[in-house]
């Protein structure tokens, strides 16, 4: 019994250090250039944005057309890095609950 949940740990353990690992290697740029490559390669626009930190601004690209999406951080200095992507982007609009009422 031991055996299979050591395995079954160390597999874990792998799988959130590969995350960890993915995400480690943002790839960075200036903000033009990421922009440009993400609205000529995949359609991609600006869809959200947000600060993040005391010098950083993250901001969310989609597109309808390909469903697509990015989160990008951009930094004080003009740099902006690819945090993370995926497909299946759908916008949402949803009212907030109202007060005292559980979510």
């Amino acid at each position: 019994m031991t055996q299979p949940m050591f395995a079954l740990s160390l597999g874990f353990g792998g799988v959130i250090l590969a995350t960890q690992i993915a995400f480690a290697n943002a790839q960075c740029d200036t903000r033009d250039k990421v922009t440009a490559l993400l609205a000529d390669r995949y359609g991609e626009t600006r869809r959200a944005m947000g600060i993040a930190g005391t010098d950083a601004v993250m901001e969310l690209f989609a597109s309808d057309a390909t469903g697509t999406w990015t989160i990008a951080i951009t930094l004080a200095d003009g740099q902006m890095c690819l945090m993370a992507s995926g497909v299946g982007y759908e916008a949402l609009t949803e009212d907030l609950p109202a007060k005292g009422e559980k979510i």
